[in-house]
């Protein structure tokens, strides 16, 4: 069996729909049959929050994974997915780490025990190109980017691209980006549209045919402790990403 294919999921600007799709689009792998582990390297916790754990609670959180080589197991809960917790300390790991010799490597390292109980691991990044993110993006085989389609979203892909570009040089020659998302689409908007073809024209069959459409179902599900695919199982939201899964699965090199 071989180890899992590690997906980071990755844009240094907040809301893009990014932990929404790290976790609907795990789920969606779940459903097909896969083993799946959640990784939730985001200080806010929305990842962990949206599975139905409060991150205050908890004993151990990814912190400890990075800062203490704690065991990444010691910190994953077993729901739809399985996840490996954030907590508010996650904040401090940086500091922590900034003395650490392979500090961007702390997350490569702690997942090397776990890769061959998974299929796929999914990464759910900070909204920075901080060390959080580099340690995901050294541990990643591929890189997911979400992209709010409009104009400064955009822009920022190309910040994400100079940050891979030093990883890839540095770290880890072989992660690259899967494709980009369009998230939150407003199909209604002329502006939407001229996003996606602008973002077509410089990424071409990068951009993944799946669209994430706006609605309300991706705010009311993580209230739930759910992905949307339980929430709402025959709705379009839960039906893009099901979709979304179907390519990646389909043009799985």
């Amino acid at each position: 069996m071989s180890p899992a294919r590690v997906i980071a999921f990755a844009n240094q600007k907040g809301g893009v729909a990014k932990t929404t799709t790290t976790l609907n689009l795990a789920a969606a792998f779940a459903e097909e049959g896969h083993r799946v582990l959640c990784i939730d390297m985001d200080p806010q916790g929305n990842l962990t929050m949206s599975q139905g754990i409060d991150p205050d609670t908890l004993e151990r959180s990814m912190y400890d994974v990075l800062v203490h080589a704690t065991s990444i197991r010691e910190v994953i809960r077993k729901r739809e997915i399985d996840v490996a917790c954030s907590s508010i300390d996650l904040a401090g790991a940086e500091i922590a780490l900034a003395a650490t010799i392979g500090r961007e490597r702390a997350l490569e390292r702690a997942l090397k025990p776990v890769s061959d109980d998974y299929d796929f691991i999914c990464i759910d990044t900070p909204p920075s190109l901080g060390l959080l993110t580099i340690n995901a993006l050294t541990a990643a085989h591929k890189v997911i980017v979400p992209v709010q389609c409009e104009y400064l979203s955009m822009r920022g892909l190309i910040q994400l691209q100079n940050t891979l570009s030093m990883v890839r040089e540095n770290l880890n020659p072989t992660v690259d980006i899967q494709g980009i998302l369009p998230t939150l689409v407003d199909s209604r908007t002329i502006h939407a549209k001229e996003a996606i073809e602008i973002l077509e024209e410089n990424f071409g069959d990068r951009v993944f045919a799946s669209r994430i459409r706006k609605t309300v179902r991706f705010a009311e599900a993580p209230v739930k402790g759910m992905s949307v695919l339980r929430y709402d199982p025959s709705g379009t939201a839960a039906k893009a990403y099901r979709d979304l899964a179907k390519e990646i699965l389909d043009g799985a090199a």
